[in-house]
């Protein structure tokens, strides 16, 4: 699947949409993840669509929390964003706030490291290192067994996207947690130019 939008466009509405640090540095991590995953799982190129599925993943969550993933097709129809994109967007919040479905195997990966990489951050910002480059897949098992620990973060949402994928929760975690450490500079680099 390729797109017409540029990144340039998908960054202008985001920050459109989007005044948090917090939530700046959300969409640009999981974009990167996707553009990983797109690349490792054998998607190369349909990379850059992945990744804006990814940066664009939570456009209306905001200024519009109540309708998350309802009001994003309005907001994605300013780019004239095609459907692939807008369902992917939408499907996310399956179970949650929506009843669209991910169908794909991309909107699966957004769908199960979207809530991850939330956890894996939460857990990078606790150690001395403020890193996740020296972050151990043990260490991130037992912080998503903490139910106290990052309590906005839905396990059920990680359990059940990696049941999408076929994937056992290690599987999940390892990609994700090798996708965040690949991007980490680059992740954080940006987010400090939005800022």
């Amino acid at each position: 699947m390729n797109t017409h939008i540029t990144r340039a466009q998908a960054l202008d509405l985001l920050k459109k949409y989007n005044k948090e640090p917090f939530h700046l540095l959300h969409a640009l991590t999981v974009e990167a993840v996707m553009r990983q995953l797109a690349e490792e799982l054998g998607y190369a190129q349909e990379a850059d669509f992945w990744a804006l599925c990814g940066l664009l993943h939570d456009i209306d969550f905001e200024q519009f929390p109540q309708e998350h993933c309802k009001k994003a097709p309005e907001l994605l129809a300013e780019l004239d964003a095609e459907p692939e994109l807008v369902h992917a967007v939408c499907s996310h919040g399956y179970g949650l706030v929506t009843d669209v479905k991910p169908e794909h195997e991309m909107e699966k990966v957004l769908f199960a490291t979207d809530e991850l990489t939330g956890l894996i951050g939460a857990a990078a910002r606790m150690r001395p290192s403020k890193s996740v480059c020296d972050m151990e897949v043990a260490s991130l098992k037992k912080k998503f067994k903490d139910k106290k620990f990052a309590a906005g973060c839905s396990r059920d949402v990680i359990r059940q996207g990696a049941e999408m994928l076929g994937w056992d929760l290690d599987t999940l975690f390892a990609k994700t947690l090798a996708a965040m450490r690949a991007t980490e500079k680059s992740v954080h680099e940006q987010a400090a130019a939005l800022a």
